[in-house]
């Protein structure tokens, strides 16, 4: 870490990140590597061999499978050393779930516990919640279990009919309600739930236990993907809960729900890059096998092409994914030595890279889908039948676009959150907006010709930023406070924010890496790092004209057009020849090597 303070969360748009301060995954340590390599081998032996069993609704060995890995203490990575865990840091719980992520339907179910059914206790509970229960959670003892979302509350959870009355002695909470989609609710011991106590404007959480009277279970859905996980609904019915298991403050359920969501967000993007490594993997594999026209179909351009996108994609993911999650853990650091105790820290440390587990997010499913797809393309007439892996992963991919708030509530939240920082002064926005609006009226600064490699590639990351200010910030004044309405343009936004933090991501790992291999050893690094911030040129500067159309006319209109093009100006890059060198790489190595 240098000397220069660590960004707070969403001000990467108004600051530039040095490549010193951020994590890259290259960098775990043997501990990391030796818990990351038991999560490798778990998943191959116990999980692999038995996901066609587990698509059959074998509860039994979903069970099994859970308590397996609580004997392996895979369950209790984050949960600290005197509840019976590892305690260990937050980038290396990232890391366990990203190999847990390979094991397609299982890995919903193992990071359902370790995750939104396990830390609302470590976060939230009092210190005899978590006595209590967490370690149960982290042996595997108990299986633990989600429930927010309601039939007529999904997106805007708050709404939630699930209701709690005290009861007339004050020891108990009468609850009635249904909750749906609950991910481990067939096997799962322990449910955090969320209801309204009586008339309060927003939830409060609970603790429940399965086997108390008048809690009911539905039978397991069928689902399109990850149908070997558990998926039911659940009803309540006069359900007496003890008072002693209300989880935080009453009338607080709805603050938890937001920070256990921007935990879930950024843990599936970790899952997503194990699922899209694994993926190519198996597709690479089968090109070098798949003969046509008397060769490997990995011989032919069209695949290379493939291949090569794929990897682009899964490397950035991967990028953005470890650089946020070390900024979440730094956050957490800081907050304890200020003086706060580690959960509230970690709370905090979680919400203040809302904005960032949000693109992390959906980069990451996005990324995913695309990767899968292409893996079905590249099995051809095989990647369509159910005997291939790509079948199962093409399938199991489309939930993690709807999973922990969908997409679309993901860009609204990236855009809202960094546009309410900056109004609450949180981030200084107005000055950069106002900074980039100033240089639209100046003469183009065609930048020196002396920059080297990585130089030229910061100061194309930085007019990115610009095209985003300029854009944001001539929307939000001609729309003032009407702007949240306008969401096809705050998506616009959100999109070019994505992709910029991506590049920046990438970029900031490839120049890492510069200080760690020699230049043949880099060279690959690069040729990913020249396509893909080539192609966010145009993707951004695509997303950014429909923005800029939908509000703007006559002059404001041609100006913010010929600004667009000054800030998408990228130098031409060959991306057949990269992709072909990134392919090449891919196919003799015979598995995802980056």
């Amino acid at each position: 870490m240098s000397d220069n303070k660590v960004l707070k969360g969403g001000e990467f748009l108004i600051r530039e990140t040095e490549a010193a301060d951020i994590f890259i995954p290259e960098e775990f340590n043997e501990e990391q590597k030796m818990m990351a390599q038991t999560c490798s081998d778990f998943t191959e032996t116990q999980v692999l061999p038995n996901v066609e069993q587990l698509e059959h609704h074998d509860n039994e060995l979903l069970t099994k499978l859970l308590k397996d890995a609580g004997e392996l203490g895979l369950l209790g990575i984050s949960i600290p050393e005197e509840y019976e865990g590892f305690g260990q840091d937050f980038v290396t719980s990232m890391l366990t779930v990203e190999e847990m992520g390979k094991g397609f339907s299982f890995a919903v179910a193992y990071s359902a516990h370790t995750g939104i059914g396990t830390l609302p206790i470590l976060f939230f509970g009092n210190e005899d919640q978590k006595k209590k229960y967490l370690p149960k959670l982290a042996s595997g003892e108990y299986i633990g279990a989600y429930a927010l979302t309601e039939p007529d509350a999904g997106s805007d959870p708050n709404s939630g009919k699930t209701k709690a009355i005290l009861s007339e002695d004050g020891k108990h909470y009468i609850l009635n309600g249904g909750k749906m989609w609950i991910t481990n609710g067939g096997i799962a011991d322990l449910f955090i739930v969320y209801a309204k106590i009586e008339d309060d404007k927003n939830l409060s959480a609970f603790i429940v236990e399965r086997n108390i009277p008048g809690f009911t279970f539905g039978a397991e859905e069928d689902k399109m993907g990850i149908r070997g996980s558990s998926t039911i609904q659940i009803f309540f019915d006069n359900a007496e809960i003890p008072v002693e298991n209300l989880l935080g403050e009453r009338n607080t359920g709805f603050k938890i729900a937001l920070y256990i969501l921007n935990l879930g967000r950024i843990k599936l993007a970790a899952a997503t890059t194990g699922a899209s490594k694994a993926t190519i993997s198996a597709s690479v594999q089968y090109a070098n096998e798949r003969k046509q026209f008397g060769t490997a179909i990995a011989n032919f351009g069209a695949i290379k092409n493939k291949l090569a996108e794929m990897v682009i994609r899964t490397f950035a993911t991967e990028s953005l994914t470890y650089r946020a999650s070390q900024n979440i853990d730094d956050a957490i650091e800081s907050l304890i030595a200020e003086g706060m105790d580690k959960g509230r820290a970690s709370i905090e440390g979680i919400r203040q890279y809302a904005i960032e587990a949000s693109i992390s997010k959906v980069f990451g499913s996005e990324a995913l889908d695309f990767v899968v797809d292409e893996g079905v393309q590249i099995f051809g007439g095989m990647g369509y039948s159910a005997e291939t892996v790509v079948e199962r992963a093409y399938r199991d991919s489309r939930i993690n676009r709807i999973f922990e708030g969908t997409n679309e509530i993901n860009r609204m939240v990236a855009v809202g959150e960094l546009l309410k920082r900056g109004m609450n002064g949180e981030i200084d926005l107005l000055a950069p907006a106002k900074a980039v609006g100033k240089e639209l009226m100046g003469i183009p600064d065609f930048g020196s010709t002396s920059m080297d490699y990585f130089e030229t590639k910061h100061k194309i990351i930085v007019n990115f930023k610009k095209a985003i200010l300029m854009v944001a910030g001539a929307a939000l004044q001609k729309y003032t406070t009407a702007f949240q309405n306008e969401q096809e343009i705050m998506m616009n936004i959100a999109d070019m924010l994505i992709y910029t933090y991506a590049a920046e991501s990438t970029l900031l790992r490839v120049e890492k890496l510069a200080g760690m291999y020699n230049d043949e050893k880099l060279a690959i690094y690069k040729d990913i790092l020249d396509v893909f911030v080539f192609d966010s040129a145009y993707r951004i500067n695509k997303i950014g004209i429909d923005a800029v159309n939908s509000f703007a006319e006559g002059d404001e209109q041609a100006g913010m057009l010929m600004g667009m093009k000054r800030f998408t100006k990228v130098t031409p890059v060959n991306v057949k020849e990269a992709r072909r060198k990134i392919a090449d790489q891919l196919i003799e190595a015979n598995k995802y090597n980056f």
